[in-house]
């Protein structure tokens, strides 16, 4: 008991004090391995079986892909594609913002990476059409957050591997979960512009104008055709699909729009590697760290005092929402699902709820956390493209964030949205 309270304080203690995630773990596991007279080796042992993966290496090339594409011109297309179908209505540049965040999304895999792809063009175009600074990048914050649900997703690979569920199963129930985030998302845009009368063109949509975008932008559109299309007809794996991507995004950038070189590929390299290494590190200290609090018995323990409370499978997934939300203020996503999933996991098992719509529920709250201060981590890529404030933006994204929210609930008392599409293709 007293190695499992140790584990616990020191992990909390380190991040209070701000010990990066990966080094926290890793301390206190540290510490508890030695209060309970566990070989230190232990702590290596299990951090080499977490990353000898075959899964997981989508997750580096799916970020390299993100990369690529940001700089390779394909979010420049979308943003031109998405903006002759919407800069007629109410909230026009604001409604292209978010579609275009829509379709990135479905490409990067990255939450951060869409932000900055569509907010470094949107946020400064939006503040040059006459839209506050502050909801200008609310928009994009809140929009890039789809990165993290839509697929392919790199939360939902990690989730599919510490859950020892299919990755291709998370990626079908991310994709109608996302369509909810981004019909709750546009009515906040709509609601918002209406009455800081945000208004478009007012004329009615080219449709010439429309199909050549459309056109200009067919090889982005193509990206999630071609991954999830390959995945799920059988022609590679989701792993084989990441490899897939980079190739597509660097022919595409390279050979057809032709705005890749070799600074930018080397940028893109660069800035991988370093997220790469970021989420390898802290995979490896977690998985020492889920060992011992099957060890301790945790998750046991807390499935207990859970089931005290109710055993309504709704509840508690409402108290685990509440719970993440919560976290989301200071900690980053991956963190939180590394963390909770090894906890709860054992917990919604008992419950009899599907570890799917768990996954999807799990990831979602952790995404709203992303648009929370202070470790909002879209909320200082948008700070950064538009020079304001945390302050500031913190308080125009809230209406998106109780939109979120909405949706989240919406999510969790109707499981089929996350669970039908998996359904159909098994």
């Amino acid at each position: 008991m007293t190695a499992s309270i140790a584990l616990g304080s020191v992990l909390l203690i380190c991040l209070v004090i701000g010990i990066p995630i990966a080094i926290a773990i890793g301390i206190a596991v540290l510490v508890s391995l030695l209060i309970a007279d566990i070989p230190i080796a232990f702590l290596t042992q299990s951090a080499f079986t977490a990353l000898d993966s075959f899964p997981l290496i989508a997750i580096p090339f799916f970020i390299l892909a993100g990369a690529l594409m940001e700089t390779g011109g394909l979010s420049t297309r979308l943003i031109a594609f998405a903006n002759s179908l919407m800069k007629t209505f109410t909230g026009g540049l604001a409604l292209v913002a978010m579609l275009s965040c829509l379709f990135f999304a479905a490409i990067s895999g990255s939450s951060p990476a869409t932000v900055a792809a569509i907010g470094s063009i949107m946020i400064p175009a939006m503040i040059k059409k006459g839209y506050d600074p502050g909801f200008s990048a609310a928009v994009s914050a809140s929009g890039g957050g789809l990165g993290i649900l839509i697929p392919p997703s790199i939360p939902l690979i990690i989730f599919a591997i510490l859950a020892n569920v299919s990755i291709s199963d998370m990626f079908l129930a991310g994709i109608g979960p996302g369509l909810v985030a981004v019909i709750f998302l546009i009515t906040a845009v709509v609601i918002i512009s209406r009455r800081k009368g945000y208004k478009g063109t007012g004329g009615k949509i080219d449709w010439k104008e429309v199909r050549t975008t459309l056109w200009d932008a067919k090889w982005a559109l193509l990206t999630p055709v071609i991954i999830l299309g390959g995945v799920y007809s059988g022609i590679f794996t989701p792993t084989e699909s990441a490899v897939i991507a980079v190739l597509y995004a660097f022919i595409v950038g390279l050979f057809i729009h032709k705005e890749l070189n070799l600074e930018k590929i080397k940028t893109a390299f660069i800035s991988s590697s370093i997220m790469t290494g970021a989420i390898l590190i802290i995979l490896s200290t977690a998985a020492a760290f889920s060992k011992l609090i099957s060890i301790y018995q945790i998750p046991s323990t807390i499935g207990n005092f859970i089931m005290g409370i109710s055993t309504n499978p709704w509840i508690i997934l409402l108290l685990i929402g509440l719970l993440v939300l919560i976290i989301g203020t200071f900690m980053e996503t991956l963190s939180i699902i590394i963390i909770l999933t090894p906890l709860f996991l054992p917990v919604i098992l008992q419950l009899g709820i599907d570890p799917i719509h768990f996954g999807i529920v799990l990831v979602l709250a952790a995404e709203i956390g992303l648009l929370t201060p202070p470790v909002g981590l879209n909320l200082f890529v948008a700070s950064g493209i538009s020079k304001l404030s945390i302050e500031r933006i913190s308080i125009a994204i809230i209406p998106f964030i109780l939109a979120m929210v909405l949706a989240l609930l919406v999510i969790i008392f109707v499981p089929q949205i996350s669970t039908f599409l998996p359904m159909i293709f098994n």
